[in-house]
């Protein structure tokens, strides 16, 4: 699944500069979905008590990103896309998608078991990538597209629909704290020796790559551990995992190719 238009013909360099904005923030909001709901489909089959805190830490991602971000965009884009007649049906369809990912959001949180929750998030996560593909490539090139609607003056102070990353650099420690975790002061896990769970990445598109592990580090609480698969040495990614969180994790390689790097990334 990919969440980027191939080509939006804009009506000006300030609104193709906004669609590349709101698509690259697409990217992280799908890629770090997809690496929260990995572990937890991971840890409800291995790990019951980690997936707890995994799913507290994934209902708390999408009240403070998945869902100001959809409230955001009824508020900037969706109006403009609805004054054209030829959009209304697809706006009208947008809208109720919402309504079912804050549903979908409602039962993930609800679920009586991880199980159950395991397979909420797992629906919204398909959803949420199908609704993101529809923005891409239909709403945000009409709207760009259009000489009567600037995107970019939509867009300007949303930071809900562009990104407001400054929080990653906490962000390691801000998610072990959303998921119920004590970060590390005491032994609040100690209770169940939990599963390593494992994200293998080698067939997510590169694109999402990188969102989808550090989003699934997010949900690593302190003191809990993480093995991701590679298909080749990711020393890029922990390049930008470390300026992300600088010591934050320590890394031990289990393989080393060909076919595939396991590293074990265990939060300090």
């Amino acid at each position: 699944m990919t969440t980027t238009s191939p080509l939006v013909i804009a009506s000006d360099p300030e609104d193709a500069a906004a669609v590349e904005a709101v698509e690259a923030h697409h990217t992280h909001l799908a890629g770090e979905l997809a690496g929260r709901v990995s572990l937890l489909l991971d840890a409800a089959g291995n790990s019951p008590g980690a997936a707890a805190e995994v799913r507290a830490g994934l209902v708390a991602f999408c009240d403070r990103e998945l869902l100001p971000h959809a409230a955001a965009e009824e508020s900037a884009l969706y109006p403009a896309a609805h004054r054209d007649p030829a959009a209304r049906l697809l706006v009208d369809g947008m809208l109720a998608e919402h309504r079912r990912i804050g549903a979908l959001v409602d039962a993930l949180r609800a679920a009586p078991s991880e199980t159950r929750g395991a397979g909420e998030a797992r629906a919204l996560q398909v959803l949420f990538e199908e609704h993101l593909l529809k923005e891409n490539t239909l709403v945000l090139p009409l709207l760009a597209g259009s000489p009567e609607v600037s995107l970019s003056g939509l867009l300007a102070g949303m930071h809900d629909l562009l990104g407001h990353h400054a929080h990653e650099a906490e962000g390691l420690q801000e998610g072990a704290e959303a998921a119920g975790g004590c970060g590390g002061t005491c032994a609040c896990g100690d209770a169940e020796e939990a599963a390593v769970p494992e994200l293998d990445v080698r067939e997510i598109p590169h694109a999402l790559r990188h969102a989808t592990v550090f989003g699934a580090l997010d949900a690593v609480p302190a003191g809990r551990a993480m093995v991701l698969v590679a298909p080749h040495d990711p020393l890029p990614l922990l390049g930008q995992l470390e300026d992300r969180a600088p010591g934050a994790f320590a890394v031990e390689y289990l393989e080393r190719g060909p076919e595939a790097w396991r590293l074990q990334l265990t939060h300090r």
